[in-house]
């Protein structure tokens, strides 16, 4: 189990996001203030190779709050019409977990500050409509715009008055736009409800202002129930088969002693999971193809089980390949792996296992069944992995292909691809001074990274050799 990890950045203390070290005790955040404007000059940092040995988190408390998960009841449409989707990609290899050990790399990874004065940003991506802009998302309940470089002032979308913050690991957690955003103006949003805590699954639609969303028009489509201030995951992603997909922490708590096997490893709970359903409805329709449809005792949204808190996972841009951040217990953190064109219905262990070892019980496991990372790491590297991205833009042809990943507390980086026989060769690529919340993607295959503590967006930037 896991802490909250105090980390002195700038002069200040932050206590460790949803996406970090598992302790139940709730800090209280007061409210965002209007961000700064852009920085004037731009500073450049690079990723320093990393030598340091990390220790893991202290020894939490020996006891932790234990919520009741609830499970809630969808609602769907009775004749629920569907958009035509796209054909899959063809699926890939499939995985060869290693034990990859950190290595040096031909290429290096840097940053260059894109927006400064930001409040708790946990999250930056593009609308896919061919604007340019970026938005990010303020875990304290607002959505700005990044236009040409510069910070606009007016948010997108203010909805402080709906969150809770009162956990660390609340708040706006998550956004998606609808594929068809430069058609629709619809977008998607994942919150901690003010009064309970659930996960709040809400469409939202642009106001006649191309820069404001209308706050009035928003539509719950799910409830989330169960979670308590941690472990609330809040990842939202469309799939390259237009469905959207839902990523839910396993509700909080130590080691998921949620009834007698876990919520995660419980298929009548949604927590724990990615979720995936099909929003062209009026509200939500379950995909038929979903692999849990018409299965007694399981809830027809999921689409992966067995997960701890999958704060990040992103789909690759060219194969439609799933990769997951999934944050570990006390011992290790993982990333996992679903090939594109895959039919669901995947159990990657939590919490049963804790990356590729035995958790409960904590020897001679029953492993049968159960997905294997393509990578883990121990404590001593850090405490809480971020997810990332595969690199799919087009001013590094040396980063194609390669997926990229960070840990939250330590700032390590690393890279992970396969090789030409299948295996994972995943590598230690350096270290970044901040504490990484998420990176996000343009509409180009760019990629940028989202310095939480510091409040600061960064563009990704390499050299070769």
């Amino acid at each position: 189990m896991k802490q909250n990890i105090l980390r002195a950045f700038l002069g200040f203390t932050i206590l460790i996001l949803s996406f970090t070290a598992c302790s139940t005790s709730s800090g209280s955040s007061s409210q965002a203030n209007a961000p700064a404007n852009s920085p004037t000059q731009s500073q450049s940092a690079t990723l320093a190779p990393a030598t340091e040995t990390h220790a893991s988190p202290a020894t939490p408390p020996a006891t932790q709050t234990q919520a009741q998960a609830a499970v809630p009841t969808p609602t769907q449409a009775v004749a629920p019409t569907q958009t035509q989707l796209p054909a899959l990609p063809e699926p890939t290899l499939a995985p060869k977990s290693t034990s990859a050990s950190p290595s040096d790399a031909s290429f290096t990874l840097g940053v260059e500050p894109l927006v400064q004065g930001l409040t708790r940003p946990v999250f930056v991506t593009s609308a896919g409509d061919n604007s340019g802009l970026l938005f990010v998302v303020q875990q304290t309940g607002q959505i700005l715009i990044i236009e040409n470089g510069q910070l606009r002032q007016q948010p997108f979308l203010d909805i402080r008055n709906k969150i809770t913050t009162a956990g660390n690991e609340q708040g706006l957690l998550g956004m998606a736009f609808d594929p068809h955003y430069d058609k629709t103006g619809v977008f998607y949003v994942n919150y901690s409800r003010k009064e309970n805590g659930d996960n709040v699954i809400a469409r939202y639609q642009l106001s006649r202002d191309p820069y404001v969303a209308d706050p009035n028009s928003e539509k719950v489509l799910l409830t989330i129930k169960g979670f308590e201030p941690n472990h609330n995951s809040g990842m939202l992603a469309f799939g390259p088969d237009g469905y959207l997909y839902i990523g839910t922490g396993d509700g909080g708590g130590a080691g998921d002693r949620h009834g007698t096997i876990g919520n995660a490893q419980a298929l009548n709970i949604l927590n724990g999971k990615i979720l995936r359903i099909d929003v062209n409805a009026d509200t939500y329709s379950i995909p038929p193809t979903n692999p849990f449809v018409n299965q007694p005792d399981a809830l027809p949204e999921i689409w992966v089980y067995g997960l701890r808190n999958p704060w990040r996972f992103s789909f690759d841009k060219e194969t439609g390949d799933l990769y997951i951040g999934d944050v570990g217990q006390g011992s290790k953190e993982e990333v996992d792996f679903q090939p594109a064109g895959d039919k669901g219905g995947e159990n990657y262990g939590w919490r049963v296992m804790e990356g590729n070892d035995c958790y409960n019980p904590n020897t001679n496991c029953d492993t049968s069944g159960k997905v294997r990372p393509i990578f883990d790491y121990s404590h001593d590297f850090g405490c809480s992995i971020t997810g990332g991205y595969v690199y799919r833009g087009s001013r590094y042809p040396w980063l194609v292909g390669q997926y990229i990943f960070a840990d939250y507390c330590s700032g390590i980086v690393w890279t992970t691809s396969r090789d030409a026989s299948g295996q994972w060769q995943t590598r230690q690529i350096g270290k970044f001074d901040d504490t990484i919340s998420s990176f996000g993607q343009d509409q180009d295959g760019e990629l940028y990274v989202v310095g939480h503590s510091s409040g600061t967006i960064y563009k990704l930037t390499s050299q070769h050799g």
